[in-house]
């Protein structure tokens, strides 16, 4: 199979989370999603690197999976001023902080995720070798639609009046007009 013929395909991403001090006394800690790692081997909540208080860490590797039917969100994400990944966490109620959900290149795939506030989504800045990566497999796969506008068909529809009025009411003709005093339903 050629790479032209695949539906999909697979890159392992690593995620690097960062934990900083809150500053209000209601966050004790702040998470956020800071940097991406292609190709990473699997990790979970490995500590990376240390500078007195903020602690980051390869909290999770997730595969990166680029469909050919959404190459038009890929391009949409690449035609921004900083190409992104977007990395979908969940809080949770077990020992590590967050739940590692989705990284995704697709914006249009992300706003979904946003839309539902059960999620949190960062927005995260691609590097340089991803960006090269996706733009490729964009290139490869992508096929622009284009656009067919309808045509009315010729069919007469203001000659029948179909559903008109309620049939559960009794009416003697035309439900639009006022009734008179001698057609009064008792």
């Amino acid at each position: 199979m050629t790479a032209k013929d695949q539906k999909s395909i697979s890159l392992p991403l690593g995620i690097v989370v960062r934990r900083a001090p809150g500053v209000t006394r209601w966050a004790k800690q702040v998470w956020k999603a800071v940097g991406v790692l292609p190709g990473a081997a699997e990790a979970v909540w490995k500590e990376l690197r240390r500078e007195g208080e903020v602690v980051e860490y390869h909290a999770a590797t997730l595969p990166l999976v680029l469909y050919r039917t959404d190459t038009e969100a890929y391009l949409s994400g690449l035609s921004t001023k900083v190409p992104s990944i977007y990395v979908v966490m969940r809080e949770t109620d077990d020992d590590s902080p967050l739940e590692m959900v989705l990284a995704t290149a697709s914006p249009y795939e992300a706003q979904d995720y946003a839309d539902t506030g059960e999620e949190l989504v960062e927005k995260v800045p691609m590097p340089e070798g991803l960006v090269a990566y996706i733009r490729d497999y964009v290139e490869l796969h992508h096929e622009e639609e284009i656009f067919v506008k309808r045509r009315r068909k010729n069919a007469r529809v203001d000659l029948k009046q179909d559903g008109i009025g309620d049939a559960r009411i009794r009416q003697v003709a035309d439900v639009y007009r006022a009734p008179r005093r001698s057609e009064t339903i008792h």
